[in-house]
Formats: C-alpha cells, structure tokens, sequence
C-alpha cells in the first residue's frame, strides 16, 4: 500500500509494482469444489482487459452506473476493481432499470434485462469457463474479455472525489471507499502479508471489505469463500491451515 493511493485502481498497481507474484484472491466455492487462486500480476492483467471492454465495447464513460448483480466471486473482485480503472460507478445489487449498463450472473439474468444499456452476462463456471449458448439479449463476458488489451489506460484521469461504489444504499467516492478500507483493515488486525479468509456475501459493504478491499488496502490477502457453510468445522479448519490464514471474517 503506497500513502498517496486514492482509488482502488491506485492500490492494484502500487501491489504490481511491489510483488507481482504473490498471490491476492483464492476463490473457494465450497458447493462445487472450485479452487482458483489469482497472482497481483494474474488479477491486474484480468482487470486490465475487463476495463478495456467497459470502455471500449461497451462504451462505457466516467460516472456512468453499472449495475452489478453478482455474488461474491473472483470474477466480481474483477469487475469491481475494473470499473474503478475506468471511473464507473459500481452499484452493488443496483436496480437495472436505473443503470447505464448491467453486469449479471447467470441467476439474475431476468431482473438484468430491466436495463436498457448494454448487458454482460457471466456463467461463474469452473476457470472463467462461457455460457453453453450465450443469453439472448447479452454479451457473453468469457467470450468477449479474451482479446481486450492487457493494458488499460482510462481516457480521462479518474477523479477520487467522484462516486466510485453504492452498496447496501450508501454511495462512497474512490477515496472515501479507500479511508473506510484502511480502517476496516486496522479494525481486523491486517497488515502487509496477512491472508484474511472470509465467507461474507458481497451484497453489504462489510462483505467488500473483507472480502477484497481490507485486505489489499492493508497489503496482504484475501481467501474468498463462497458457501462457506457447506465446508464444516473440521474442513474450515485444515482451510486455515493449508491456506497460511492468519485472520478469519467470517
């Protein structure tokens, strides 16, 4: 974490620069049995492509709002840090009918068509993995994200004191999302190198930060597990253990 970071976006490449091999989301969905782990570098090349679509396919502008319908998932870490990249607002469970543009999972796809911008779809299957036939009415996201550059550059700076996130009805700026990530980190005992599992949803701010924000503001890690109650006690513990966890939220 560099002091001078102000967005989520600033805070990804300070963790490029300074160790792009460790690893900064382990995706657990203890329903299927899914494993992935994302690498800095792994993540920041996913974000980087996903904001090239946001702003170049999908034509997407500094303070338009995407609504997000996703659970917590690494491909929603992804989105989010995307569209800090790109100044969009993040609208965590927002209303489709009052976005610019939707970004849905494949649970909420009919709620998703309320928006009358454009619509990405995402599978959430095992690797990243598409639609068998993509949903009529939306872009296929594992087909689209694949060829988008590995670089990203936004058009036009990205303003910290615009609104960056709304989640649970509270609307946060870049740099408000960042002082309240810092806090949350101090709160759960983070510092550089921590790896924080948790089983938060990602429908409240409580759940983002533990679940992506806390950790990478305070410069260590984050074990996201989606079902975690299907895990048990003995299973959670030997996760703890073989996952080098040094704090837990969940």
């Amino acid at each position: 974490m560099n002091a001078t970071d102000r967005t989520p976006a600033d805070l990804l490449r300070s963790a490029l620069a300074t160790d792009p091999a460790r690893p900064l989301v382990t995706f657990y969905d203890d329903a299927t049995g899914e494993r992935v782990e994302l690498s800095v570098a792994t993540f920041a090349n996913w974000v980087a492509k996903t904001a090239n679509l946001l702003q170049g396919d999908l034509a997407a502008e500094p303070g338009d709002r995407l609504a997000l319908l996703l659970p917590a998932h690494w491909q929603s870490a992804v989105w989010l840090f995307a569209c800090s990249s790109a100044g969009v607002v993040a609208d965590v469970q927002g209303d489709p009918a009052g976005a610019d543009l939707v970004v849905s999972g494949p649970d909420t796809l009919e709620a998703a068509r309320a928006c009358r911008g454009e619509r990405v779809a995402l599978a959430l299957r095992p690797l990243g993995g598409r639609f068998p036939q993509a949903p009529e009415g939306f872009a296929d996201y594992a087909v689209e994200v694949p060829s988008q550059g590995d670089r990203f550059t936004p058009f036009a700076p990205v303003d910290p004191d615009a609104p960056a996130l709304t989640v649970g009805g509270v609307e946060l700026t870049a740099a408000q999302l960042l002082a309240r990530a810092r806090e949350d980190a101090a709160g759960l005992g983070l510092t550089a190198g921590s790896r924080l599992l948790t089983g938060r949803t990602y429908d409240t701010w409580e759940g983002l930060s533990a679940g992506l924000f806390a950790p990478l503001a305070a410069g260590g890690s984050v074990v996201l597990c989606r079902h975690l109650g299907q895990l048990g006690e003995d299973g959670l513990a030997k996760r703890v253990q073989s996952e080098r966890v040094t704090n837990t939220a969940v």
